[in-house]
């Protein structure tokens, strides 16, 4: 085989591992977001459904049960969102920066811009969803930036038709 393929094979073959190893890291990565989640939520996230939905005057995290019978959990995401609810309002956006190990981007505008911002949590059927308004244009970018980050890290959707 001329050495030019066999160049081309080896440079093809280290694009697979480094892809495959990205994939590998990603993963591990979710898994550790799913895990930290069902510690900081009280709920299993493999079991649960996120969407995260930019609205225009804000947005909405809904977190449903997979399973309606499992009455328990449900009671707990309702709770969690109650606290999320509370906490969001004070300015304090801790639990998301649990959650992803990392400063969640946009909660610093939320919490300086807390003052012009609405959390309401709102109960479901199999669960709870936090509505998030405001007026305000800063903020409205700053709730959409922190929900694409919550939709790329949870792996979730925009909507709840997806």
């Amino acid at each position: 085989m001329p050495r030019r393929y066999q160049l081309l094979l080896c440079a093809l073959a280290l694009t697979a591992c480094r892809r495959a190893e990205n994939a590998r890291v990603g993963d591990t990565g979710f898994a550790d977001v799913q895990r930290r989640g069902a510690t900081v939520m009280g709920v299993d996230q493999y079991t649960s459904k996120h969407v995260f939905e930019d609205l225009p005057d804000g947005g909405r995290i809904v977190l449903d049960r997979d399973d309606a019978t499992d009455t328990a959990s449900i009671r707990t995401i309702r709770a969690h969102m109650r606290d999320i609810e509370a906490s969001f309002q004070r300015g304090n956006f801790a639990a998301p920066g649990l959650v992803h190990s990392r400063e969640v981007p946009g909660t610093s505008v939320l919490s300086e811009k807390r003052a012009v911002i609405t959390y309401n949590a709102i109960e479901r059927p199999r669960g709870a969803e936090l509505r998030i308004r405001t007026t305000d244009p800063t903020a409205i970018a700053a709730v959409h930036d922190f929900l694409a980050f919550q939709r790329s890290d949870h792996r979730a959707a925009g909507h709840e038709s997806h």
